[in-house]
């Protein structure tokens, strides 16, 4: 009953969020980060939450948001009908992505409200990580009831913003990294203080209790052989949404469609007003695909891999930091591609049961982009 309570909730919940984002962000689709902690401007501030949601991606613009949540949406109920067309099951293979998406939603909302104040104009934070990191591992790990549910948005909200502000504070800016490595830098650590302090929290469950006995355990990669090109296209495109614990195809098609419409509006509007969009995007597809057909065969025998990683971190971190050429592109997208995903798998078989494999894919975030950035600026000619 309370499993089955949590997820209504967590349905509704989505529902009302993406209503009300919606009618917030639709007047302008290319919104991005316009808020400044003014709590009094809610739908300023609405629309910079919907524009959140894909800044994972380094769109950030309310189109892009959109759509990932219609697409996710559409993948979800094509998928509780059973529709062989549904595509990649969403959070993490388990299929409860409203108790997963809302539960990051209200993460997103109470971390802002918690520390919106360090926002003022001209000064970027990256609040955007709550979405991404404690609260929708959470659930996923230890089930979508309610007390898990509203432990993982608090803790989540708590812990992770300003563990990623201290982060690029005192490691990013110094040491002249990209912000996403303080960014992912954060999220970990602020994971692995939640998940610590879930082990002595009374009311929480077995980590991964309610998973083998609520879905069949067939893990996300299976179904179809991984060597043909269509499934590898579809893991490549699936690969784009996973940050967001989607890892869908419908979601990640609507989220880039959105991302393109915001483009050809405002062409500064996304990638963080560099309009090095089509660069981002081009260094994503290329490192979506090459580290799905580099380690097909790891997909083939673990059912998962995490071949996402350097499509939101490396990829895009280089194209920002040479200005978009061709040789970043390339470059960006092939590096990350090799060491991304094998270096995540590393550190997540590493890690102990009460703690999402989650933790070991953005800790290979920080670590391969803190690594490459500063070794591509000693090949020549790289830069614009």
């Amino acid at each position: 009953m309370a499993t089955r309570f949590a997820t209504a909730a967590g349905g509704c919940a989505a529902a009302v969020a993406f209503v009300a984002l919606t009618v917030a962000a639709s007047t302008d689709l290319a919104a991005g980060q316009a808020w400044y902690g003014d709590y009094t401007d809610a739908r300023g501030l609405a629309s910079w939450l919907i524009a959140s949601m894909s800044e994972p991606q380094f769109y950030a613009a309310a189109s892009a948001s959109l759509g990932l949540l219609l697409g996710g949406l559409f993948a979800h109920l094509a998928q509780r009908s059973s529709r062989r067309w549904a595509g990649f099951v969403q959070a993490c293979g388990t299929g409860i992505w409203p108790s997963v998406v809302s539960s990051a939603l209200a993460s997103l909302i109470l971390g802002v409200l918690a520390w919106g104040w360090t926002l003022e104009p001209g000064l970027w934070q990256p609040l955007f990580v709550t979405l991404v990191s404690t609260a929708p591992a959470m659930v996923v790990l230890y089930g979508p009831t309610l007390r898990v549910w509203l432990t993982a948005a608090i803790s989540g909200a708590l812990l992770t913003p300003p563990a990623s502000i201290l982060a690029i504070d005192y490691i990013g800016r110094p040491m002249n990294l990209p912000p996403v490595v303080g960014a992912t830098t954060g999220m970990w650590i602020g994971a692995l203080a939640a998940f610590l302090i879930c082990r002595h929290l009374p009311w929480m469950p077995e980590p991964g209790a309610w998973r083998a006995a609520h879905t069949s355990g067939k893990p996300a990669g299976t179904g179809t052989t991984v060597t043909s090109p269509v499934w590898v296209v579809r893991r490549a495109l699936a690969d784009f949404s996973e940050a967001q614990f989607f890892g869908n195809e419908w979601a990640s098609a609507a989220m880039i469609a959105g991302a393109v419409i915001a483009y050809l509006i405002s062409p500064s509007a996304l990638a963080y007003g560099s309009g090095l969009f089509p660069a981002v995007l081009a260094g994503q597809v290329i490192t979506a695909l090459a580290g799905v057909l580099i380690w097909r065969r790891k997909w083939q025998e673990l059912g998962f891999y995490p071949t996402f990683v350097p499509v939101v971190s490396v990829a895009p971190a280089v194209v920002l930091a040479f200005g978009g050429t061709l040789q970043s592109v390339i470059a960006g997208a092939l590096a990350g591609a090799l060491v991304g995903p094998p270096l995540a798998a590393a550190i997540s078989r590493r890690l102990p049961v009460d703690c999402h494999p989650f933790v070991g894919n953005v800790a290979s975030m920080s670590v391969s982009t803190a690594l490459f950035v500063p070794l591509l600026h000693l090949v020549p000619g790289i830069a614009s």
